[in-house]
């Protein structure tokens, strides 16, 4: 941060100019900070504006003047300079990111206390004020030493950078779950749509039973449903091809019809009886009679249904035809909300993992605790015997635990000594404020006891609610241990982490006090794969967070 050329001009009299509007508000809200910082009331410049728009009550009664370009290239080099270096007198300029408008801080500052003799009038006239001012100004400032200022300058501007990301990532979070919250509710409208056509998990089910019926209605020995997934080749490969009846031809076969009869061009119903047929110059001599309709949600092709050779020797017609057509409609927009179910579950597992990133952003000692926990959750919900469901809702809600970290402040977070009542009570508040988070995303019910509860002791003496034994949640109490437990075996910016001898008698001492003994017991029959757990890399997730979600399973 080297000074500029020193500048007598710099700072003349003259008229305040007006606020700006868009810039005042976010003056008046950094200016009490840097006075925090520097102990100096600090006037802060809009330089495109060239306006003040907050004016230092600490301040010489000096106007800036011709000198707008040298604040306007500290805010372009996004660095704290010294603009002004008149021997006793610095003044200091400090950008200030993360507005609508470039903002630069400037303040005076006195590097040696100043007699009221000449020393004074020189100072007076160097900087245009009158000599009077200048001595009421400099009787109430302390010295400080230009390198000090220096580095106080740069913590000031690491400060801001912090504040101004975890302004940036809220403003993220809270944007994104708006979003979710909204494509949960359309998603959650076509779900009911087809849940009432009695449609099944996945579309492969659907088709199974959708060929079963139409074998009963419709006079064919044998059908077929291709399911055209988005990463299949034009060979099919990468196709599912499902059958029911007999006589039914190979995907490979029907493959070799799709492009003689050009099906994906024409995505439009094909109606084929004999003699037509016999003109495929005996490609499939056992295929008499065919119908093929398209599996369509709008313009997405999704595959084919297939009818093939008239259970009685017949042709097929405009009633067998438009059986199929209703049978692939409901096909067809099955596969269209399984496309937007997979996008949402992509979005939603998204938005964990940047929820997971945003909390290993605040502290970099904790970072890797949420998946940790997550992993060694699912490990202690396993040896419990847990079903599957419950084995994904503890590893999304171990990845979400302390989401409301977010909102507590990096100074108590990554304070090195121990936390005042008063620093304690405010990090507590993290349970309440990831709830708050996460409440209205209603994907993520299920995981709110325990973003709430982990923090609650067997005994009633935990928080936020004090609750107890069977009263806390059986999920929030399996994450209580294997939380618990990580934080103590890793290393903290105010401790080094336990040994594995230590942690393992605190934990076999807080069965039936802090911790569900059940889960105790889980944690020790376990030990091995929680060990390899905390000590190894992490691979890959024992959980697909799609899974989490109540999608395609």
């Amino acid at each position: 941060m080297a000074p500029t050329t020193p500048s007598r001009a710099l700072l003349e009299a003259g008229a305040p100019a007006p606020p700006a509007r868009s810039s005042l508000p976010a003056a008046e809200e950094v200016a009490p900070s840097l006075r925090k910082w520097l102990g100096v009331d600090m006037s802060i410049l809009d330089v495109d504006a060239c306006q003040v728009v907050h004016e230092g009550a600490d301040q010489l009664p000096w106007r800036i003047g011709g000198q707008w370009e040298l604040c306007r290239q500290v805010a372009d080099r996004g660095r704290a300079e010294f603009i002004a270096d008149e021997d006793a007198l610095l003044v200091l300029a400090i950008p200030l990111a993360g507005h609508d408008s470039p903002l630069v801080a400037v303040g005076g500052f006195l590097t040696r206390v100043v007699d009221g003799g000449q020393d004074a009038a020189r100072l007076a006239r160097q900087f245009g004020v009158e000599e009077e001012a200048l001595r009421r100004w400099a009787h109430r400032q302390t010295p400080v030493r230009g390198d000090t200022l220096e580095r106080l300058a740069g913590l000031v501007l690491d400060h801001l950078s912090v504040a101004d990301r975890a302004d940036s990532l809220q403003h993220d979070v809270e944007k994104l779950t708006a979003q979710l919250c909204g494509m949960y509710e359309e998603v959650s409208l076509i779900y009911r749509l087809t849940h009432n056509l009695t449609i099944s998990r996945s579309g492969s089910d659907l088709a199974r039973l959708t060929l079963d019926w139409l074998l009963e209605v419709v006079p064919a020995r044998g059908v077929a449903v291709l399911l055209w997934r988005p990463e299949a080749s034009r060979d099919l490969s990468g196709a599912e091809w499902i059958t029911a009846g007999e006589g039914v031809i190979s995907r490979d076969e029907f493959a070799l019809l799709m492009r003689q009869l050009q099906l994906v061009e024409r995505v439009r119903p094909l109606v084929l009886n004999r003699p037509g047929t016999a003109q495929l110059d005996g490609m499939i001599p056992r295929l008499k009679e065919l119908i093929a309709v398209p599996l369509l949600e709008g313009e997405r092709l999704f595959g084919w249904l297939v009818a093939l050779n008239h259970a009685e020797g017949g042709e097929f017609g405009t009633i067998e035809a438009d059986l199929l057509t209703s049978a692939s409609a409901i096909l067809g927009i099955h596969c269209g909300n399984i496309e937007l179910y997979d996008t949402q579950a992509d979005a939603l597992a998204s938005f964990v993992r940047a929820m997971t990133s945003a909390i290993d952003a605040k502290d970099a000692y904790t970072r890797g605790h949420s998946e940790r926990v997550a992993r060694v959750a699912v490990r202690l919900a396993q040896e419990l015997g847990c079903p599957r469901q419950l084995v994904e809702r503890l590893y999304l809600g171990g990845l979400l635990h302390d989401v409301g970290k977010i909102g507590i402040s990096d100074e108590v977070l990554s304070k090195p000594g121990k936390l005042t009542a008063e620093e304690f009570e405010h990090i507590k508040q993290h349970t309440r404020i990831g709830y708050n988070i996460l409440v209205d995303i209603k994907q993520l019910a299920d995981v709110l006891p325990i973003v709430l509860y982990h923090h609650e002791a067997w005994d009633g003496s935990g928080y936020p609610d004090k609750l107890a034994g069977e009263n806390i949640p059986f999920v929030a109490r399996i994450t209580a241990v294997a939380d618990a437990f990580d934080a103590m075996q890793s290393d903290r910016i105010y401790r080094r982490g336990l040994t594995d001898e230590q942690l393992d008698t605190i934990i076999r001492g807080g069965a039936g006090k802090q911790w569900d003994a059940q889960v105790v017991s889980a944690f020790f029959s376990a030990r091995e794969d929680i060990r390899h757990i905390a000590k190894s890399e992490l691979g890959e997730p024992p959980v697909d967070l799609k899974h989490c979600f109540g999608m395609r399973k």
